[in-house]
C-alpha cells in the first residue's frame, strides 16, 4: 500500500509510516509504535483539511506551506540546543539510535519526525487570529519592520510545543514562514505584489521547497566520495574558531555597511574614508580566509581541494597559513 500524499502515508492499523518507492533506499515503511503523537497527528490533519475546505482553499496549498516552514525549522535546527523532540523522535524511527549512519536516517526520517508540527502549523496559517498577529507585528496601518519578539512567532512557537522558537523563527527573514506573514501583510494594505512573486498565500516558491528525499540521499552518496566528507562541521570545528569566523564575517559586514554614505565630502577625504574602511574589511576578511582554511584541514578536507576551494596555490595557500598566528600544526 503507497500513498502520493505526504499526509497520508500512516498507516493507522499497522502504526507506520509508507515511504517512497522510488526514493533509493531499501525500507518501505517506519515502524510508529513508539511515537503515538504521529499517528494522533494524520487524525488531526483531517479536521485541518476539513477547515481549510471551508475557507476555499485546497487543503494540500495549506500543506505545502506548513511543510516548507518546518522543513525549514528542521534543518536549521541543528544549531538549536534547545530542541529535544526531533532528536529523539530520528533515533526512535531509526530502531532506538541512528549511530554513525546518521545522516541518511536525517534524510529518511524527516518528513514523519516532523509531521506533528507541519499539522499545527498548517491549523494556524489558517486561524484568522493568527492572521491579524502578523498584521499587528507588522504596525498595521503604521507600517513597520517585523520584529524579532513579534507575537504571531512567540504564538506560533507555543502551538508547536516551543516557546523559545518564537524570536528564531522571527529574524528568519529569508525563509518561507517569513514571506508567508508577507503575503497576508500584503494583502490587509493592498499592496502592489512584488516582482517574482504570485498573489496567492498558499504558495511557496520554488527555492523555498523542501529537498525530497530522494535528493537528499543522492547527495549524501555524492558527498561521501569527497575528502572530509566523513566530518560534520560543527564536530570537527572548535566552537571558539566557528565563533570567531563569525564575528570576522559580521565586522567586514558592519565596515561595509558604513561605507554606504562615505562617498561625500571633498575628493581626499571620501577616498580617506572609503580606503580605510575598505582596507578594515579585507583585513577581516583575509583572517576569516586564513581561519576558515585552517578549520577546513583540521577537518581532513584535503590541501589541494582547499586551495582550489580559496582561488589559491598550495604554496599561497601555505603562505596564507603563515600569515597567521600559527593556529595550525
Amino acid at each position: 500500500m503507497r500513498y502520493a500524499q505526504r499526509w497520508e502515508r500512516v498507516c493507522v492499523r499497522h502504526g507506520r509510516w509508507l515511504l517512497d518507492a522510488d526514493a533509493d533506499q531499501a525500507l518501505e515503511h517506519l515502524d510508529l509504535r513508539a511515537l503515538p503523537e504521529i499517528v494522533e497527528a494524520q487524525q488531526r490533519w483531517a479536521q485541518v483539511a476539513r477547515r481549510a475546505g471551508r475557507a476555499g482553499v485546497e487543503p494540500g496549498e495549506v500543506f505545502g506551506v506548513a511543510y516548507a516552514v518546518v522543513c525549514r525549522w528542521w534543518d536549521l535546527a541543528l544549531e538549536w540546543p534547545d530542541e529535544r523532540v526531533w532528536p529523539a523522535r530520528l533515533h526512535a524511527l531509526a530502531g532506538g539510535d541512528a549511530g554513525g549512519d546518521f545522516w541518511r536516517w536525517r534524510a529518511v526520517t524527516r518528513d514523519t519526525a516532523v509531521f506533528p508540527e507541519v499539522v499545527e502549523v498548517a491549523r494556524a496559517l489558517l486561524d484568522p487570529v493568527m492572521a491579524e498577529l502578523a498584521w499587528q507585528d507588522s504596525g498595521a496601518e503604521r507600517p513597520r519592520a517585523l520584529p524579532a519578539g513579534g507575537a504571531f512567532c512567540r504564538q506560533l512557537g507555543e502551538r508547536v510545543g516551543r516557546r523559545w522558537l518564537g524570536p528564531l523563527a522571527a529574524v528568519d527573514f529569508g525563509g518561507p514562514l517569513i514571506a508567508w506573514m508577507g503575503a497576508v501583510i500584503r494583502r490587509r494594505r493592498g499592496a502592489a505584489v512584488p516582482r517574482g512573486h504570485r498573489d496567492e498565500l498558499w504558495w511557496v516558491r520554488r527555492e523555498l521547497q523542501p529537498t525530497s528525499m530522494a535528493a537528499q540521499l543522492r547527495a549524501l552518496t555524492k558527498e561521501a566520495k569527497l575528502p572530509g566528507s566523513g566530518t560534520v562541521w560543527r564536530s570537527a570545528v572548535a566552537p571558539e574558531r566557528r565563533a570567531l569566523i563569525g564575528n570576522l564575517l559580521d565586522d567586514a559586514e558592519e565596515q561595509l555597511i558604513q561605507l554606504r554614505g562615505a562617498q561625500r565630502g571633498s575628493s581626499a577625504e571620501a577616498a580617506e574614508r572609503l580606503l580605510k574602511g575598505l582596507g578594515c574589511s579585507i583585513g577581516r576578511l583575509q583572517e576569516a580566509v586564513r581561519e576558515t582554511v585552517a578549520a577546513a584541514l583540521e577537518a581532513g578536507v584535503r590541501v589541494e581541494d582547499v586551495a582550489a576551494w580559496a582561488g589559491l596555490s598550495p604554496d599561497a595557500l601555505a603562505e596564507v597559513l603563515g600569515a597567521g598566528s600559527g593556529t595550525v600544526r
